[in-house]
């Protein structure tokens, strides 16, 4: 196991407790005033309930079996899936009191997440670790480049970065409880499994993304191909979020690879700094 593990022996998970206002009204299209951009964020949020309560149970379920130290990341990870889960149900809420209705999004990603659950555990772990990075390149590409949240009110702002700084922080618990987790396997067993649920995951992810992007575009009447282009444009090429992190996807698929051989503490240490004032003391 501690040949296999390369998460930084110094790395600290810490929980960071931000509250987001509770009593805020929603407005419709928050990220200036853009459908397409908002809607994006939108339906990320709508996921995340649901989707980290998944992530937190594969992980979970192999914790008492894990050694020591990844059993002390994995508490500090599902405190910080915990809070991440309580904020996007208030953001979610906000999204509601601008108009949208979510339910039929919601109800679709509970129909995938059940499929899932009812994969093997050790599958489902695979999928977590896959979308664990995902996240975290997204999270990455998040804090690197501030186009992407320019337009932003300060308050959804500070949500997205205080999710992107922990999403970043614990990046490679999942993926260090799979190795855990299959020890036993022949390098080339484990690669296959791991990819196998990169594949998967990634065609779930986009299947649901493509199905809540027309959900809300429908709700504003304007599902039309006009809308479709700006999103794809606004996606891939300016200021291109979907397209920035396609590189670093493709290295989960080289044998070999460990989501710490990028070591991105710099950046999170210095969005850590700017959000500290707004953390829960105590």
């Amino acid at each position: 196991m501690a040949s296999k593990m390369q998460t930084p022996p110094d790395l600290t998970i810490r929980p960071r407790d931000l509250s987001i206002g509770r009593t805020a009204g929603g407005a419709r299209w928050w990220m200036g005033r853009d459908p397409v951009a908002s809607i994006f964020y939108d339906v990320l949020s709508a996921s995340f309930p649901q989707g980290e309560r998944f992530f937190m149970d594969s992980v979970r379920h192999y914790r008492d079996r894990a050694p020591a130290a990844l059993q002390a990341q994995i508490a500090g990870f599902l405190t910080q899936e915990a809070l991440h889960t309580r904020e996007h149900i208030v953001f979610n809420r906000q999204i509601e009191a601008g108009g949208y209705d979510l339910a039929r999004i919601e109800a679709h990603l509970r129909g995938v997440l059940g499929w899932a659950r009812s994969r093997k555990p050790v599958e489902q772990l695979a999928a977590t670790a896959a979308l664990e990075h995902f996240t975290a390149i997204l999270a990455h590409e998040l804090l690197a480049d501030p186009r992407h949240l320019a337009q932003a009110p300060p308050e959804a702002r500070r949500l997205w970065r205080w999710h992107a700084i922990e999403e970043i922080e614990h990046k490679a618990v999942a993926y260090d409880t799979f190795l855990f987790v299959t020890d036993d396997l022949s390098a080339w067993r484990r690669w296959a499994l791991r990819s196998y649920g990169m594949l998967a995951a990634t065609i779930l992810f986009f299947r649901f993304l493509a199905f809540g992007l027309g959900d809300l575009f429908a709700q504003d009447g304007i599902r039309g191909g006009r809308t479709w282009l700006r999103w794809l444009h606004f996606a891939f090429v300016r200021p291109g979020m979907l397209r920035r992190v396609m590189g670093r996807y493709a290295t989960y698929y080289r044998p070999g690879f460990h989501p710490w051989h990028v070591d991105d503490r710099a950046l999170t240490a210095a969005a850590d700094r700017e959000l500290q004032p707004s953390y829960a003391q105590g």
